[in-house]
């Protein structure tokens, strides 16, 4: 059934301007007209990166709730329904006044151009400004400089999680290009988090950030190793803690974990009543859905991720080389993604692919032109009608793994639909 909620939404992305404007100068006169409700906002931490910010955001906003403290959250794409992008004092919005608000950002903007993430996130603020939290935790939508969340004025701690290639459109096609473009939220900012990253990017960072004072660096400031698959050890300057491994699958997850516990020493450092007993335990419990996800589904192990890009591909096949898995895969990507290359990680240890168009995405790779990539990459593939075919086929096969993955917004469909 279609809300007022998703007319509205629909309404927001047909505002999308003709001509492109780099600035975020749209969004500042909306906010103005409201009142510049992010003059208004709690303490912020802004997070940007290609991987790793949702699951390191969903870390410290567990953190936080567990030591007492109230939290909005801001986050993007969602799954399921919008909102799902908004929590305010750690709910996930109430839809009656989410589709207030939304009202009354449309009355306010009078049908002029913005684009959907601006005019959503102004809505964002709107009601983060009229509900007191101890803490706003914001995930940018693409890139940083020009991101629509970088339009806070100031911020408590920023964090830049691993960078790779990906909106190479709007980013650059270079590591380095996309990091001066992630790097752009780190700007009146108290303190600073680097997360693990390439040689490459890095060595770039370094440089770049030399003068910036209170950056957190991985490898410099804070680490951690594996102990075993139970726990590991997290380290922050003097300090030295036995953690237990996250319930979030793959060892990317105990890098976005340190991350963020390296956010609550900065706050424990800055007279925050952070305990250090109540880390473990915040940690292990944190979930992010649709990030290696696994869903007991009738007879079968269901993994839920993702990953539509070349870094989260090496992520996801760690891995599946870990878990000796060896899934039956439904696949499914838009077609500004590099699917050749994606299928191509995870060629070794996967079983038999089963392509799929992303419903109701009109820029989604069509199962043929997936089936022809599969035949490049000699995987064994089979096409079936839709959804429901390949479901019913692959309930029937003796292989108990079946992994989803390419893109969220698949993630999305199956979750809402299926499981």
């Amino acid at each position: 059934m279609v809300t007022k909620t998703d007319q509205l939404l629909k309404e927001f992305i047909n505002l999308h301007p003709k001509y492109i404007d780099l600035s975020l100068n749209r969004l500042k006169y909306l906010l103005k007209k409201l009142g510049n409700p992010h003059n208004n906002l709690p303490p912020t931490i802004h997070i940007a990166g290609t991987n790793g910010k949702g699951s390191t955001l969903s870390f410290i906003k567990n953190i936080l709730e567990n030591n007492n403290y109230s939290v909005h959250t801001y986050t993007s794409p969602h799954l399921e329904k919008f909102s799902e992008r908004i929590h305010i004092n750690s709910k996930q919005v109430n839809a009656n006044r989410l589709l207030r608000s939304l009202e009354y950002i449309k009355k306010i903007n009078q049908k002029k151009p913005i684009t959907f993430f601006e005019i959503t996130t102004a809505a964002a603020f709107h009601l983060f400004s009229k509900h007191k939290a101890d803490f706003l935790i914001l995930e940018t939508g693409l890139g940083g400089r020009l991101d629509a969340t970088n339009i806070i004025p100031k911020k408590l701690i920023s964090i830049i999680t691993s960078i790779g290639i990906d909106h190479e459109e709007f980013l650059g096609n270079t590591l380095k290009k996309i990091a001066i473009e992630k790097l752009g939220i780190i700007k009146n900012t108290k303190n600073v988090i680097i997360a693990k990253q390439n040689k490459e990017v890095d060595k770039f960072i370094l440089e770049k950030l030399k003068n910036q004072k209170n950056v957190h660096h991985f490898n410099h400031d804070y680490k951690f190793k594996s102990i075993n698959s139970k726990q590991f050890v997290f380290k922050f300057q003097k300090i030295e803690k036995i953690i237990r491994r996250p319930l979030l699958q793959g060892i990317h997850q105990i890098e976005n974990a340190s991350t963020a516990l390296t956010a609550a020493m900065i706050l424990k450092k800055n007279n925050f009543n952070i305990k250090l007993s109540s880390l473990g335990k915040s940690i292990y419990n944190t979930k992010w859905p649709g990030r290696i996800e696994k869903v007991k589904f009738k007879n079968k192990y269901i993994i839920l991720d993702g990953s539509h890009n070349l870094a989260g591909a090496e992520k996801l096949n760690q891995y599946l080389k870990e878990s000796n898995a060896r899934p039956n895969v439904i696949f499914g990507m838009l077609n500004n993604k590099k699917a050749f290359e994606f299928l191509s990680i995870l060629k070794k240890n996967i079983d038999t692919l089963y392509p799929i168009k992303i419903p109701d995405e009109k820029n989604a790779y069509t199962q043929e032109e997936i089936y022809n990539i599969s035949k490049e990459l000699h995987l064994i593939t089979v096409i079936k009608k839709n959804l429901g075919t390949i479901n019913q086929s692959l309930m029937n096969k003796s292989n108990k793994y079946i992994l989803i993955t390419g893109s969220l917004y698949l993630i999305g469909k199956i979750r809402k639909n299926y499981l």
